[in-house]
């Protein structure tokens, strides 16, 4: 079973952040410039949410909330489901696929070490089914 711990070696665990005090438009800016999805929002050095693409469309454009004054703080997602690097993608997968959520936040103890997203999700099944099909390939030709 792939697990959570996979997907981060291979990617990185390192996280792009901003405190909750940004600009909205300051923190998808940050976003652009990545080119990411999403970017973990933390007050006093701590993890407080995520700010996520979708909390823009659905919080700030549909809402007529100005980019420019809003802070971050007033439409990051919190209280989202926390994984470890021991889940596996399977659980991961339900987990998001139960609160419709694209992101997950991957904890040791209290310490946030990571970000996972549907993508990666889908990236790491994609890349284990191609070794499979290279190792029955091996099999067959030998």
């Amino acid at each position: 079973m792939i697990k959570v711990s996979n997907i981060l070696a291979r990617k990185g665990g390192g996280v792009v952040t901003i405190d909750a005090c940004t600009s909205v438009l300051d923190a998808l800016r940050l976003m652009a410039d990545k080119n990411i999805g999403s970017v973990v929002v933390l007050e006093d050095s701590e993890y407080v949410g995520l700010l996520t693409e979708r909390d823009y469309a659905r919080k700030v454009i549909l809402k007529g909330k100005s980019s420019h004054e809003t802070p971050v703080r007033e439409i990051m997602s919190t209280g989202l489901p926390r994984i470890i690097p021991e889940n596996t993608i399977e659980t991961c997968m339900h987990i998001m696929s139960e609160s419709n959520i694209r992101y997950l936040p991957v904890f040791i103890n209290d310490d946030l070490c990571g970000i996972i997203s549907i993508n990666d999700l889908v990236t790491e099944t994609i890349l284990a089914q191609l070794e499979t099909i290279e190792q029955l390939k091996s099999y067959i030709t030998s």
